[in-house]
């Protein structure tokens, strides 16, 4: 799908029929209320002012498809003229798996809808009970079949680290999510959020924490599955805000550059992969596409210092090579 300039609205928890334990909408969108028509009208006409053409309104948080219709209505017709005046040029939404039936994808697709966006979260029953989720793997399979047998793209959100998950079962939903085949997926290690029932949890000892070295460590693994089956990971974290970043996010895999992290630790590992036969005490040059040598390199040189000191290297510098893709090439060994 090709990128858009992005108009977010958000609809902090509005729809949703529980409670997740990780949950606190406003804290994690860092919207304190749900938008109403009046709010897409404007921000759609600010857009126009600009000048801005084809921009992709997206609603994100809470369940869209379990609002009232009414104010489905309200919202997405807000947002008629402006895709009549090619404003807009596609619209996207976040709902539940349990929340998705066939009328609702026509009456979705009536009023603009390219994308639904799927919180699949775990496929794993155990996790998903744990969590309060409220809905099985199996609505999710259902769901997810729906969207693309409607023809609309379909994005599925998962966690890694939710109560009872393990990262064993986060790589089998990383496969079962592929096995669904969907345009893109969102990674969300999980964060303890203020005043949630996973805080509770963890202060109780009831909960063990996702830290950002187990997020890392388990994102590795789920992200190089993605890519070998061609499904882009649009987001990897939670989006920084200022509630999160100033006390909100109290604890768990909450940092400004996860993905930058997990990108970094996946080519570490390719890394130590292909350097495995260099002889112990060798001076090594790496060869990287440019920009990918900051992630080689590691914040603070951290793969350097780690791949040193695993392998016996001497020294290990990276350097940019045009034109190799993914790969990383040893340019020079010297013993």
């Amino acid at each position: 799908m090709a990128r858009r300039s992005i108009i977010p609205m958000f609809v902090p928890h509005l729809g949703c029929p529980n409670d997740c334990v990780f949950c606190d909408q406003k804290r994690i969108s860092g919207s304190p209320s749900p938008v109403c028509g009046a709010d897409v009208a404007h921000a759609l006409e600010m857009a126009k002012t600009r000048g801005q053409q084809r921009v992709e309104l997206a609603f994100y948080g809470g369940s869209f498809t379990a609002i009232d219709r009414g104010t489905q209505r309200e919202l997405l017709s807000a947002a008629a003229p402006y895709r009549a005046d090619g404003t807009v040029g596609a619209v996207r939404l976040s709902t539940r798996p349990d929340a998705i039936d066939e009328e609702i994808l026509e009456f979705l697709k009536f009023w603009g809808v390219q994308t639904v966006e799927l919180g699949a979260q775990s496929m794993n029953d155990c996790v998903l009970l744990a969590s309060g989720r409220g809905h099985t793997a199996a609505e999710t399979v259902r769901a997810a079949g729906l969207v693309k047998a409607s023809g609309l793209n379909l994005i599925l959100q998962m966690m890694t680290g939710l109560p009872v998950s393990s990262r064993e079962t986060d790589v089998q939903t990383a496969r079962d999510i592929i096995a669904l085949r969907p345009d893109g997926v969102r990674i969300y290690p999980t964060v303890i959020v203020k005043n949630t029932a996973l805080e509770t949890m963890w202060r109780a000892g009831l909960y063990r924490e996702h830290t950002v070295e187990a997020a890392v460590a388990v994102c590795a693994d789920i992200l190089p599955m993605f890519q070998k089956a061609n499904i882009p990971v649009i987001r990897l974290g939670l989006n920084p805000t200022e509630e999160l970043s100033h006390g909100g996010a109290v604890g768990g895999a909450y940092h400004p550059a996860l993905g930058e992290l997990v990108r970094s630790e996946v080519l570490r590992r390719r890394a130590e992969a292909l350097l495995r036969e260099v002889p112990v005490g060798s001076s090594v040059a790496l060869g990287v596409e440019p920009k990918a040598v900051s992630a080689m390199i590691g914040q603070h040189r951290r793969n350097i210092t780690s791949l040193c000191a695993s392998l016996g290297l001497a020294a290990l510098s990276v350097h940019p090579v045009e034109g190799v893709g993914d790969e990383i090439i040893i340019v020079d060994v010297k013993g």
